[in-house]
């Protein structure tokens, strides 16, 4: 790294990085740097120890997290804390899970603090939905099955406006990549079965993607849900639902998963 020129991490700037899916190694050279010059992190609940254990020596460690289902702190009142260490002349490092403009809220922060005249800088990150099925043996896009790929997150209720959005994503025939839809994915599956999707479209649930206790079930989208209960499947998970998944079994004698 001593070849290479990065950034100053000034006093009262806040920079929004991404830690990738989960396992440290995939941090970028950006992310790592950030790290070992910020003087507090605000980090979100999933960001793996391993990578909080970067850090330089005396820096405040904080956590923001929000979880579906359990008591969060508000969006708001993270802001404000971001805006308020800011002004207290701190570096902040605000450090969320996968790339912080990917269903994030880095968007919203960014916001927030663009508003209060803050000066931030944004660090992507590898995002889990496209790092866990890579890591699988799932390409995103290939020539011979699509020419775009969706990302969705799937945490909401389904009302009906949003069950004709999901109705829209299935016509298109593009493969589509679900962030935090486990609660929800009986629903999805039905809306996607009625919008003309076969039952037999290959299905991959990855649970807890690049961590020790990751575990990948391939399915249908008519039996997804149900296999996942049986299989004892739950969040945090990436589905992915196309004919990318189907590409997998052709790659599998040659993909090294899991390996140090």
């Amino acid at each position: 790294m001593t070849d290479l020129a990065f950034p100053e991490f000034r006093p009262g700037e806040v920079w929004l990085v991404g830690a990738g899916p989960g396992d440290p190694r995939l941090l970028t050279l950006m992310a790592l740097h950030a790290l070992r010059s910020g003087d507090v992190i605000v980090h979100d609940e999933l960001i793996d120890k391993r990578v909080l254990s970067l850090a330089a020596p005396g820096t405040a460690i904080q956590g923001a997290g929000k979880r579906g289902g359990t008591p969060s702190p508000h969006q708001s009142d993270i802001n404000e804390h971001l805006i308020a260490l800011a002004r207290e002349g701190r570096k902040v490092v605000r450090l969320k899970g996968g790339d912080p403009f990917v269903f994030g809220r880095g968007g919203e922060e960014a916001q927030a603090l663009a508003h209060a005249g803050i000066r931030f800088r944004v660090v992507p990150g590898i995002t889990s939905g496209l790092a866990a099925a890579a890591l699988a043996g799932i390409p995103a896009t290939t020539r011979e099955t699509n020419h775009a790929v969706i990302l969705a997150t799937g945490h909401r209720a389904l009302d009906e406006t949003s069950v004709r959005d999901w109705e829209a994503m299935a016509r298109t025939g593009q493969p589509i990549i679900l962030y935090m839809a486990m609660s929800n994915l009986a629903r999805i599956a039905e809306v996607f079965l009625g919008a003309g999707l076969a039952a037999d479209t290959p299905v991959a649930i990855i649970a807890s993607a690049t961590y020790a206790e990751e575990r990948l079930l391939e399915t249908e989208l008519g039996r997804a849900a149900q296999d996942a209960r049986d299989n004892g499947i739950g969040a945090p998970a990436i589905v992915a639902v196309g004919s990318v998944v189907g590409v997998r079994r052709h790659l599998l004698h040659a993909l090294l998963q899991g390996e140090a």
